[in-house]
């Protein structure tokens, strides 16, 4: 039996369909069963509360992790030795391609057969040749000039016609010093000078603005660095004083002085040198040499004294008896010192010059008591030993060889130097070197047979005597105007300066060539045979 499918009931778009599916399709009538209009009927909120998320917050859940601490270390390397180096290759021949040959064997080998005979005499020859024994090449390189590296001075004193006495390097090398005074005829005595140091070290030299500057009462006629202390000078004064200065403390520098005693000098005191003390090395004392005719040693103490520990007198009647003397004028009995030099080999050994002109051979060992009556608080002894044959006016310089410890250097007002041997009279040469006088001579400390001097005429002379024994090998212009150059010092650190004063209240630091602060080959034996014929 066929049944037939009811129709389903369906709403349309747009109609009440909506409204009527929302509330169970019941219409909104008067009654039920009842057909009518449909009505909007609001009905009250139900609300599910969420399971999953209560759930889910009690389930929550916090992780971390943490790997192991990692270790850091900082490294640093510094290198004080570097090395460039660069190579040059050539063009590389390609494998397989050899270079053609260069020469014809057949030839070569005929030339050579025929030179053979011609060669070999040639070189027989040569083998017993002389001409180069004794040659030695110097690869060096040459400078061929000397220069000025600075020109030091200081207005005040310049600006007062001062002159620079004497100038002297310190113990390292690096600091130059001057006295300001005077050389020319006058009363110096009580005009104000100066003594004033640069350090050529220092970073923005001033050359016309020293590092140091000490106001000294009187002209100071020479200066002297002390052997070991860098910053401590002795200086001898035109008054006969003798002082030690601090240049470390311009502000209070001074640190010791003779003051005026019986002891002091009466005239002015033309050099100073350190010596060590005979027991205890490390000790110094200072040397004076005066016109006065005593040449004394002094002791720094307490309360800022220079105390009088020995002394000599050069006394006419004492001197050695080996040379012609022009008799002193009556009641004058001293012979005034103007210059010191000690030996390189016996401490005990020293040279003065003198105003008659004459060196003189002198020791501190002397123990002969000196006829003088000079007051003086200690017993005064007569040094000298040999005097030598005179110049023809007052020395104004001596300089004893550092390679020989017979030979020494003077220089005086006649404008001769003369090189003496300390075992005769007579000098071994005679050079003249200025028309003018001749103010000082020094050794140099690095070449035999290499000494500077310092002329009237404004210059500064170097001698080779492996060159030349008659004239300078360079001659160096120090003053325009041809003003005197009184003092000379060579660098005993930095071997190849040299610094001169002169009249104008200049020094001027001079850079020598690499052909006068390097040996030649046989230079020591050249100076052994010249001091050899001398003795002879």
């Amino acid at each position: 039996m066929a049944t037939r499918a009811q129709p389903r009931l369906l709403y349309p778009a747009g109609s009440g369909g909506a409204e009527a599916l929302a509330t169970g399709g019941a219409a909104s009538a008067e009654g039920p069963g009842r057909s009518g209009p449909l009505q909007d009927e609001t009905l009250g909120v139900a609300s599910v509360p969420s399971q999953w998320r209560g759930v889910q917050g009690i389930r929550r859940e916090t992780k971390s992790c943490q790997t192991a601490s990692i270790a850091t270390a900082e490294a640093a390397a510094q290198t004080w030795k570097h090395v460039d180096a660069e190579v040059q290759t050539e063009a590389p021949v390609p494998v397989g391609v050899l270079p053609a040959s260069q020469y014809d064997g057949p030839r070569l080998a005929a030339f050579l057969r025929r030179v053979e005979a011609m060669v070999i005499r040639e070189l027989n020859k040569n083998w017993q040749s002389h001409a180069f024994d004794g040659f030695e090449v110097n690869w060096t390189e040459q400078q061929p000039t000397v220069t000025c590296l600075h020109t030091l001075g200081y207005p005040p004193a310049q600006g007062q016609g001062l002159h620079v006495t004497s100038v002297s390097w310190n113990t390292t090398g690096s600091v130059v010093a001057c006295a300001y005074g005077r050389l020319d005829d006058g009363d110096w005595s009580t005009l104000k000078s100066f003594v004033c140091a640069w350090n050529l070290d220092r970073r923005g030299l001033n050359p016309q603005q020293p590092s140091a500057v000490v106001e000294v009462p009187s002209a100071v006629m020479c200066l002297a660095f002390h052997p070991t202390q860098p910053s401590h000078v002795a200086g001898g004064l035109y008054s006969g004083e003798v002082l030690v200065w601090d240049m470390s403390h311009p502000e209070d520098p001074l640190l010791w002085r003779t003051g005026l005693t019986d002891d002091t000098h009466t005239d002015p005191v033309y050099q100073v040198v350190w010596l060590p003390e005979p027991r205890h090395s490390h000790r110094f004392q200072v040397l004076s040499a005066a016109t006065d005719g005593k040449v004394l040693l002094w002791q720094g103490v307490g309360a800022g004294q220079l105390q009088l520990t020995d002394g000599f007198a050069l006394v006419v009647q004492q001197l050695p008896r080996n040379t012609k003397l022009r008799k002193p004028p009556r009641g004058e009995t001293e012979v005034g010192a103007t210059a010191v030099a000690f030996s390189s080999f016996d401490p005990s050994l020293f040279v003065l010059g003198t105003e008659g002109g004459f060196p003189l051979k002198c020791s501190l060992a002397a123990e002969e008591a000196a006829l003088t009556r000079r007051p003086s608080s200690v017993p005064l002894r007569a040094p000298a030993q040999l005097i030598f044959s005179p110049h023809g006016g007052p020395i104004y310089s001596v300089s004893c060889s550092p390679f020989h410890r017979n030979l020494f250097l003077s220089a005086g007002t006649d404008g001769h130097i003369h090189l003496y041997s300390m075992l005769q009279a007579q000098p071994l040469a005679s050079l003249q070197l200025s028309h003018k006088y001749l103010f000082a001579v020094r050794w140099s400390p690095v070449r035999p047979l290499v000494f500077a001097a310092a002329s009237g005429e404004g210059d500064v002379q170097l001698f080779d005597l492996q060159k030349s024994s008659q004239k300078p090998t360079v001659s160096i212009k120090q003053t325009q105007d041809e003003s005197p150059v009184y003092c000379l010092e060579f660098n005993h650190q930095q071997t190849q300066l040299l610094a001169a004063g002169d009249a104008k209240g200049t020094v001027k630091v001079w850079q020598l060539s690499t052909e006068f602060t390097e040996q030649g080959p046989r230079e020591t034996e050249d100076l052994e045979q010249l001091a050899a014929e001398v003795a002879t």
